[in-house]
């Protein structure tokens, strides 16, 4: 019979994690992939027309390792219970799909086959790596369901600063996405003690509340703008008076302390420098990972590159952030498997602006070709090993070849 949850699991016992990163290697792990990086990165054909340039850091986090293994291990450790999961663990379709196959329900997104009412005492729910909002995470607790938590370290440390500026009667203003899981999850840690937020999507969006900050303006027209990203009870002329930022882990660096750097100095203008402590706080919540990968491909960037192909979920907010990047500078394409490489004439790739695939013809030039890749934190390596063989079979090397060169 099996086994009654208790309310910690422990998941983590060495006979269970031994098989499970056994079972994850056979679904993620690339010889290829590895035997690049042991090269240095880069791999030549052997007529040297065709080089590709892997940036340093991509694929996997910790984070994510450690959410995928935890979710495997749930499944390992209750072989025939029902498991459930807030929406998608992380945001790689290839990963998702590995879940589902496991028989983990979802209570939430697009593959939603399952709902939180029916869920009971002993219920096992995993969190996803973005975390949750706090009061679906009370319902949860109210029924007496039990958590295999994989919400990242880095999420939980922006949580802690949300909340610190809530207890202070400090707004937050968190650079993310308003949609996005993990924002979701951000901003209810603010409202959970009664305090608010505003999200700011970018550096426009940003420019509008400094200037408000500064001059003041239309409340109905600023609330009717940021619709949708703002707390309960939230009023621009009365929660904009102090201010801390925040952000969701996966933006831009760079972009996050531009808006930063330009809230302060809204503030300053407004209030005067010897009271911007008063009124302005920031700390630095970027994660590690998702700084590694930009910072990896800024450096491949700076090297002489033909095209560059990014490949990871759609709805990955670190990869389309590496996407962006690329696009400054070359001719980018988003994809999200090897698949999506037709052919030498045609691709089909995500466009960021359009957000959504579109088809683009003679793509892959001709004559001689380099032609970096990288991939979000989400991304295993098992994609991009098949991104690189189908790369090399459109230019007719055989894929053997990229065993014995």
């Amino acid at each position: 019979m099996q086994p009654e949850p208790k309310r910690k699991i422990n998941l983590r016992r060495p006979d269970i994690m031994e098989a499970v990163r056994a079972q994850v290697l056979s679904h993620y792990k690339s010889e290829l992939v590895d035997r690049i990086r042991e090269r240095g990165g880069v791999f030549s054909s052997k007529d040297g027309l065709l080089t590709v340039k892997l940036a340093k850091e991509f694929g996997f986090c910790y984070g994510v390792t450690r959410a995928i293994d935890l979710a495997y291990a749930a499944r390992r450790a209750f072989p025939n219970q029902e498991i459930y999961i807030l929406g998608e663990i992380i945001h790689n379709p290839e990963v998702n799909d590995q879940i589902r196959a496991m028989g983990i329900k979802s209570l939430s997104g697009k593959e939603k086959n399952a709902d939180i009412a029916d869920l009971g005492e002993g219920d096992i729910v995993i969190i996803p790596a973005f975390g949750t909002e706090v009061e679906t995470r009370k319902n949860l607790e109210a029924k007496g369901c039990v958590f295999v938590d994989t919400t990242c370290g880095d999420v939980m440390t922006v949580w802690k600063r949300v909340k610190q500026y809530a207890n202070d009667a400090v707004t937050s203003i968190i650079h993310g996405k308003a949609w996005h899981e993990e924002t979701k999850a951000t901003s209810s840690q603010a409202t959970a003690t009664n305090g608010h937020y505003l999200v700011v999507y970018n550096l426009d969006e940003t420019d509008y509340v400094c200037n408000y900050i500064v001059h003041g303006g239309n409340k109905e027209e600023f609330l009717k703008k940021f619709d949708g990203a703002y707390s309960k009870g939230f009023d621009p002329d009365i929660h904009l008076q102090a201010v801390g930022v925040a952000n969701q882990t996966t933006m831009l660096r760079g972009e996050t302390e531009e808006v930063q750097r330009r809230l302060r100095a809204a503030m300053i203008q407004r209030y005067g420098d010897p009271e911007i402590q008063k009124h302005f706080r920031y700390f630095d919540t970027i994660c590690g990972a998702t700084q590694d990968r930009q910072d990896a491909l800024g450096k491949l960037l700076a090297e002489p590159l033909d095209l560059l192909l990014v490949v990871g979920g759609y709805n990955s907010s670190n990869t389309s952030h590496l996407a962006e990047m690329g696009e400054a500078k070359l001719p980018t394409y988003f994809i999200k498997n090897a698949a999506k490489m037709l052919s030498g004439e045609v691709i089909q790739h995500y466009n960021l602006h359009e957000q959504h695939e579109v088809e683009t013809k003679n793509w892959l030039p001709g004559g001689k070709l380099t032609v970096g890749i990288t991939a979000g934190a989400s991304c295993p390596n098992n994609l991009i090993e098949d991104t690189i063989r189908r790369l090399f079979e459109l230019r007719g090397i055989s894929v053997q070849e990229l065993l014995d060169n």
